[in-house]
């Protein structure tokens, strides 16, 4: 009976220290789970706040952009603003102009037209207010300019033309011509202050 007790026990032993290895093997796997359950799990969260980030960043960039944009065609709108009030000012201005000041303005014109063209014999064409005036000054012009040029220059006067002032100086053949009305000249005194405006505007 004794042997039999000791082989009970030795049995009972042997069960009691496998069932501590298998618990203490499932506890291991359980703890090696659970680590690399945490390990996905913050990979996870990680990809998705950096997922986040990137969006946020994007969108950020995008209201940016577009904030840029509008602020560009806000002042592209002020620009045109302001190139249309400085035009319709001087428009204004010319059109109401005193005939003696109207003169003196002519002359300039003529003078500066003529020296570009490097012509001694000129065709002048305006409206035809202006060319009735010319006509009455035409002399008084003629030895104006020649003095200002220092030569002697013959100035007709050509047909009428569509304009509200100023004057288009020509060679006789009418080959070559200075455009000097007042849409010319604010033409390009449009581009000048285009480009003054978008640098105090743009930088």
């Amino acid at each position: 009976m004794e042997g039999a007790r000791l082989i009970i026990e030795e049995i009972n032993k042997e069960a009691e220290q496998k069932i501590k290895y298998i618990l203490e093997e499932a506890e291991q796997k359980a703890e090696e789970i659970k680590q690399e359950a945490e390990k996905k799990a913050r990979i996870k969260a990680d990809w998705i706040i950096r997922k986040a980030q990137t969006q946020a960043e994007l969108e950020k960039q995008r209201i940016i952009a577009n904030a840029k944009l509008e602020v560009r065609r806000r002042k592209l709108a002020l620009q045109e603003e302001l190139i249309n009030e400085v035009i319709g000012t001087i428009k204004d201005r010319l059109l109401s102009i005193p005939e003696a000041e109207y003169m003196e303005v002519l002359k300039d014109l003529i003078t500066s037209g003529i020296q570009e063209l490097g012509e001694e014999k000129v065709v002048l064409s305006s409206n035809g207010e202006t060319l009735s005036l010319l006509k009455a000054h035409l002399k008084e012009m003629e030895k104006s300019v020649n003095e200002k040029l220092g030569k002697d220059v013959v100035i007709s006067l050509g047909e009428p033309i569509e304009t509200i002032g100023g004057v288009i100086v020509q060679n006789l053949e009418k080959t070559i011509r200075i455009d000097n009305t007042f849409e010319a000249r604010m033409e390009r005194l449009q581009s000048d202050l285009r480009a003054k405006i978008a640098k105090i505007l743009f930088g």
